[in-house]
């Protein structure tokens, strides 16, 4: 018996669209689960993300939830600042509460969320309208074992699942995001100039702050070094 089998109620997916919410949503249908899938979306991911979100409800067919909440432009004009390393509101404003006041308007649920077994060290968030679940940990599933079973069941997620503009990623990001989604990193860009602020951090590293500047390097044909893939934004689990 697992922690999922004690508990009673309308169990739900947190899904982000990352490796671990898809092997688990993946995995619960394959042992027979029926489930809904909880999906807070903050206006500002990549196309191949929302593709790979849709694929997977309609492969399992599950219900997909999406609930009533501001997108991340909104929310920069209307709070006057961009999110970054020292106010990061936007997981809060966007995802987390978005998602605590549809778990209030819905009692009864068992909140599934894809944190594996080699992450001890991290908590799922506490909702306390809802019951939590781990069912990756009880399978004693690690990130080689999600990986490899995305891969066989043909649903490998996209490479990035966080903001377009996140404050987070790389040099080697913003560059890809520069020559793959010219509009989006405009809309980034110009929102930098409106507000007079910017995404990355001054002295963060020899590479301007700004995206006006990034995009100018860009053009000039500087290219960031590759760096290994990090993670993306672990705090953006629902």
């Amino acid at each position: 018996m697992t922690q999922l089998d004690l508990f009673r109620g309308d169990l739900v997916v947190a899904f982000s669209g990352g490796k671990d919410s898809t092997a688990l949503a993946l995995q619960l249908a394959e042992r027979g689960h029926a489930f809904r899938l909880l999906y807070t979306p903050t206006g500002n991911e990549l196309p191949a993300v929302n593709e790979h979100i849709a694929r997977v409800a309609a492969h399992i067919g599950m219900e997909l939830v999406i609930p009533e909440g501001p997108n991340l432009r909104d929310s920069i004009l209307d709070q006057r600042c961009i999110p970054n390393f020292r106010m990061r509101w936007c997981t809060r404003m966007i995802k987390i509460e978005p998602c605590a006041r549809w778990l209030q308007g819905h009692p009864g649920i068992t909140l599934a969320v894809g944190l594996r077994a080699d992450e001890d060290g991290r908590a799922g968030g506490t909702y306390d309208a809802a019951d939590i679940t781990y069912p990756l940990r009880d399978w004693c599933w690690d990130e080689g074992m999600v990986i490899d079973y995305c891969k066989a069941q043909g649903f490998e997620p996209p490479e990035r699942t966080d903001c377009a503009w996140c404050y987070h990623q790389t040099l080697s990001e913003w560059w890809s995001l520069w020559s793959t989604n010219p509009m989006l990193f405009e809309q980034g860009e110009s929102l930098e100039l409106y507000l007079g602020h910017t995404f990355r951090s001054e002295d963060r590293d020899t590479w301007p702050a700004s995206m006006r500047g990034l995009r100018r390097e860009f053009e000039q044909g500087r290219k960031p070094k590759p760096r290994r893939r990090r993670s993306s934004c672990r705090v953006c689990s629902l």
